[in-house]
C-alpha cells in the first residue's frame, strides 16, 4: 500500500491487477488506466500481475478499479 514520489510532482503507485495473460492484456489494462485524468505512465506486466502508475498527484483507487473493470480484469489491491 506504498505510494512513492520519483520526482516533484509525480507520484508512483503499484497495483496488482488478477487475469492479465498476455501483451494484449498489458495493452488493454494500460489504456484504460493512461484515461484518468493526472496519469503521466502506465506499464503493466502480466507475467507478475503488477500495475505501476505515475501520475501528477495521489490516485483515487475506486477509478483506478474502475479503469481495470473497463479493460475487462479485476483489481485485487496495491502490490
Amino acid at each position: 500500500m506504498s505510494a512513492q514520489t520519483d520526482t516533484p510532482g509525480s507520484v508512483t503507485a503499484v497495483y496488482q491487477v488478477s487475469g492479465m495473460s498476455c501483451g494484449h492484456c498489458e495493452g488493454s489494462v494500460s489504456a484504460e488506466i493512461s484515461e484518468i485524468p493526472g496519469v503521466s505512465s502506465v506499464k503493466a506486466v502480466a507475467s507478475t500481475g503488477e500495475v505501476t502508475v505515475v501520475s501528477t498527484a495521489p490516485l483515487d483507487e475506486e477509478a483506478v478499479r474502475a479503469a481495470v473493470d473497463e479493460a475487462g480484469f479485476e483489481l485485487t489491491g496495491r502490490a
